[in-house]
């Protein structure tokens, strides 16, 4: 009997391919929509459905082409793949959207930072907001958001990639 071993690859590129374009579609959505800047809740909620659900089915596909076998390193190779490729897609996506399609982004950004720190705390003396909003303005910068943007969604990818391999896991016995 042959033993069957999947790809991460071939499972990978897909499922981080439509994970990306989801959430590509997904801030195009919030743009069209006028709230760039507010960031709603329920952006993020969906974005973490679609982490997991991709996640899960990809990891779920690498099972099924393992002759049923996942272990859990093997399912955490498979989500930090796809979030690697779909976090790829985002920051290109994210680099696009900053420098040509809304070239004030990070102005209008921090303008909403601003106005949003006065309003939670009313009594920031002028020093104090020069302060957050130096710091705030290296945040902003392409390069620093696209490390945190990658960083963040491998991170999550680990989380569920590592949650579903421990309830998927599936040892392929010794003798074969």
């Amino acid at each position: 009997m042959e033993i069957q071993k999947a790809s991460v690859k071939k499972i990978a590129l897909p499922y981080g391919a439509v994970l990306g374009l989801v959430t590509v579609l997904l801030s195009v959505v919030v743009y069209v929509m006028d709230l760039t800047y507010e960031q709603p809740w329920w952006q993020g909620v969906l974005a973490m459905i679609m982490i997991i659900v991709c996640t899960v089915m990809g990891i779920k596909a690498f099972k099924k082409d393992n002759s049923g076998f996942l272990s859990l390193g093997e399912a955490i190779k498979v989500g930090l793949a796809i979030a690697l490729i779909a976090s790829i897609i985002g920051v290109a996506f994210n680099l696009v959207f900053m420098n040509f399609i809304e070239p004030d982004f990070t102005a209008n950004m921090l303008a909403a930072a601003e106005t949003n720190m006065l309003e939670q705390n009313p009594n920031m003396t002028q020093e104090q907001i020069d302060m957050a909003m130096g710091i705030s303005e290296t945040m902003m910068s392409p390069l620093i958001l696209s490390a945190l943007s990658i960083i963040w969604v491998l991170f999550l990818g680990f989380i569920v990639s590592l949650i579903a391999g421990l309830v998927m896991k599936v040892n392929r016995p010794e003798h074969i």
